[in-house]
Formats: C-alpha cells, structure tokens, sequence
C-alpha cells in the first residue's frame, strides 16, 4: 500500500477480524482527502468522490511504477460524524458530516505532486472542491473490527461497539467513525462485501487518573 508502513503495520490497520473487536494505535499518516455535508446519495458526496479518485488515480499510476509488485492500491476511506450525535446514531443522512480519504502515505507523494494532479484532473472536471487537499490525519488509539456483509448491518455492529464494548472497557469516543471500504460494492456481492469499522478511543477520565497514579 505504501513504503511508509511496514506489511505488518497494513496488517494491523486493514484486515481485522471479522466481528471481533481489537485495539489499535492508528499512526499519523497522510491522505488525499475532500470534506462535504449531507446524505451520501445526494450529488455533492458523488462529485466528491469523482474528484478523489480523479486526483488518486495518477498517483496511483506513480505508485505502480515505483513499487512493482509491492504496491497495493489504497482502499476509499471515509470519516463520518453530526453536530448532533443523535443524528449520527439515528442514521438521518442529511445531517451527516464525511471527509472521504485515500491514503497517501510515501514521503515521495509531495504537495508538488498533488498539485500537478489537480491540474490534470482540471482538464476534466472542472473547478475542484475547496476542501480537497493533501493533509495528514492523527487517529490514534482506536478500536476496530471488520464487517463482512452489507452496509445494512453495520449498524448493528456499531451498537454492539458503543452499548456493550466501550462501556465495558471503561472506553469513550475520541473521533469520528471511520470506515474503510475493502470491496468495490459494483463488484461484489453484498453478503461478501467487507467493510473495515474503526472507532478512535479514550480511556474515561478516571480510569485515567487511576493509571496515572499507579505508575507514578
């Protein structure tokens, strides 16, 4: 995927058990991304994305010829979070924040290059999103699990991660959820398709203070 993680390191971040939850520490790494607002059927999130994988896909032709066989093509990323968490949790899609994101992750993927593929892209679609850009994203401790099956179900899985998992790991939300999607869902069935669910974390402030005394 990149030569700024180890195979090990993918590993960790990118393939997690299936309907297990694990922990994580997410490492600071650079993405492509592009921020909106609203439901994820409504035209805004498909210019968006027409945008990222406009600007990715030179890149990613970049990659290829540097890295040989080394090189695994980065999967669609995107944060998603409400002013109002209720929203969130109710799933209303058009009070939804997203920030859709493909990693970026070699030093050689430079802001030169970025804008130069802007350019490109420009020929084609037009005046890019405000928002896109090339920026690193500090995630950190988070907790994570793979969901193999349609989007359908994923809300299941994350009120099992917030009604029984946190609360029982004295854990609190630090974060917007994450999900990374491993399978194009015009390829795949959805009974196969497998979608990474990731939520950043923080120990509650008590069993912090706790921690904190009992190593000093």
């Amino acid at each position: 995927m990149a030569d700024g993680l180890t195979r090990q390191q993918i590993e960790d971040l990118y393939l997690p058990p299936a309907e297990k939850f694990v922990e994580v520490d997410v490492p600071n790494m650079k993405f492509l991304m592009v921020d909106g607002s609203g439901s994820p059927d409504d035209e805004p999130f498909a210019q968006a994305m027409a945008w990222l994988f406009a600007v990715a896909h030179p890149i990613r032709r970049v990659a290829k010829a540097r890295m040989g066989k080394h090189f695994v093509e980065p999967p669609l990323e995107a944060l998603w979070w409400a002013d109002d968490p209720t929203d969130f949790v109710a799933g209303r899609k058009d009070r939804l924040k997203w920030r859709l994101m493909i990693s970026a992750t070699p030093d050689w993927i430079t802001k030169r290059l970025f804008a130069s593929v802007v350019r490109e892209a420009e020929q084609r679609l037009g005046k890019p999103p405000k928002s896109l850009r090339l920026d690193r994203y500090a995630e950190g401790r988070s907790v994570q699990t793979m969901h193999v099956g349609p989007p359908t179900g994923i809300r299941k899985t994350m009120t099992r991660l917030h009604e029984q998992y946190l609360p029982g790991h004295k854990l609190s939300c630090s974060g917007p959820h994450h999900e990374i999607y491993l399978t194009d869902p015009r390829r795949v069935a959805p009974a196969r398709q497998k979608t990474v669910l990731r939520q950043p974390v923080s120990s509650h402030p008590r069993t912090r203070r706790r921690a904190v005394r009992a190593t000093s």
